[in-house]
């Protein structure tokens, strides 16, 4: 069974032409919701640093082991959901590991001291780090590869409208209540969502029809066993790793470095946010016109230019901060868009589940290791500045560069199955 007959079938001529028929539309808006709660759980801790370190008296090395608690325990269950991703209909199973992700998150919202907050964070990504693989293996199955990278710059909108809406709301409720309350807030969300996925999203299981391996390990070794999986998933561990460096620290950064008062972040993630919600579908879109590769490319090299701006800038004003984190998120945007339309082109329909689980094991647990390794690069001054935030720029562009050479690699077996020169 090709990935086109497990498609979502077309209405009619119009929305043949416009390239969604309007079940695929409304699930594009419903994965994008189911999202936009995961990824704002996991950024908004980013910016609640600030807020959540002198309220439970932790350091940044502490604050930075809570952040990479989530990607661990992601990591782990990436792998340990990998060999049944397959084995159920993709519906159940993203409900599944949503209820759970929600319990950790309510959680975290009670947490009175580090130690409770670091269990919330534990089994939140035992849950919501899988939610990500389900989401990608349901796009694979339902759309075709000439629409994925649309459809994964409506769904990575989640992300900027989590900065325009949720972070802004999130940092307002904590400055004026309690860090508390920005994770309850997340519950409540989280549950609108189940609520919608459950009686709008029709069964996922077209894949289920397919030639399933008997035995789930023996189904996850199948799956990390292919050769052909190999470079997607070093691109996957070199993207995380880098990406995981800079962002936990990222609030302190701005506001004890840049100079910025801790009352204009909002105003940073929002700006950011809005101009990011309008990158995210036309990047989309010039994926699928342009090429996904060259795309990528045009990403890697606005980031690699705006990591090593950013790391190394003293005091500025408010515009500069604004104008560098717009800029800094067109080349992840850039970057993030395309790698994951032509990554989920690489795997066979009955191992899109374990392949996506595994990319997001690793994803987690390279994500974790680069959070740890920039909190024991990075140190905090007395007046709680930090140093050697540069050494996390170089260290981020050289993964850049490196997943930029190993994606041509991977382009180019995407390329030759479709019989194209470059996709």
């Amino acid at each position: 069974m090709t990935e086109q007959a497990l498609a979502a079938p077309i209405d009619n001529q119009q929305e043949q032409e416009r390239g969604f028929s309007r079940y695929q539309s409304l699930l594009v808006a419903l994965l994008a919701f189911v999202q936009f709660t995961v990824i704002l759980d996991f950024i908004i801790m980013s910016p609640l640093g600030a807020i959540i370190m002198p309220a439970l008296n932790i350091t940044a090395a502490q604050f930075g082991v809570a952040v990479s608690a989530y990607a661990f325990s992601a990591g782990i269950s990436g792998i340990l959901a990998a060999g049944f991703a397959d084995r159920f209909d993709r519906k159940r199973l993203l409900l599944f590991f949503y209820v759970g992700f929600t319990l950790g998150t309510a959680l975290c919202a009670l947490a009175q001291n580090y130690h409770v907050l670091l269990v919330g964070r534990i089994v939140t990504g035992l849950f919501g780090g899988v939610i990500g693989s389900i989401v990608l293996a349901i796009v694979t199955d339902l759309f075709p590869l000439h629409l994925r990278g649309r459809v994964m710059g409506f769904v990575q909108t989640a992300f900027a409208a989590s900065q325009v809406l949720g972070i802004p709301v999130g940092l307002f409720l904590s400055n004026h209540w309690s860090w508390h309350v920005s994770f309850g807030a997340i519950v409540g969300l989280a549950i609108a969502a189940m609520a919608a996925v459950l009686i709008l999203m029709q069964p996922v299981n077209g894949h289920l029809r397919l030639k399933q391996d008997k035995n789930a390990f023996a189904h996850l070794i199948a799956t990390i066993g292919q050769p052909r999986y190999t470079l997607a998933f070093m691109v996957t561990t070199l993207l995380a790793t880098g990406g995981f460096m800079l962002m936990p620290f990222g609030s302190a950064f701005t506001v004890h470095n840049l100079g910025i008062d801790i009352v204009h972040l909002p105003t940073i993630y929002l700006v950011s946010g809005f101009f990011s919600i309008f990158t995210g579908p036309l990047v989309g879109r010039a994926s699928d016109a342009f090429g996904k590769f060259p795309t990528f490319v045009f990403g890697s090299a606005v980031s690699v230019v705006m990591v090593l701006i950013y790391t190394h800038l003293g005091q500025v004003t408010l515009t500069t901060a604004i104008v560098v984190n717009v800029l800094m998120f067109v080349g992840i945007f850039s970057r993030m868009i395309p790698s994951q339309a032509l990554i989920s082109a690489i795997p066979v329909a009955s191992q899109r589940g374990s392949f996506s689980a595994v990319s997001a094991s690793l994803q987690q647990l390279s994500g974790g290791l680069g959070s740890v390794l920039a909190a024991a690069i990075i140190a905090q001054n007395a007046d709680g500045s930090l140093r050697h935030f540069d050494r996390l720029g170089y260290i981020v562009v050289t993964t850049s560069i490196l997943s930029l050479i190993a994606m041509y690699f991977v382009q180019k077996s995407v390329a030759n199955q479709a019989g194209k020169e470059i996709v």
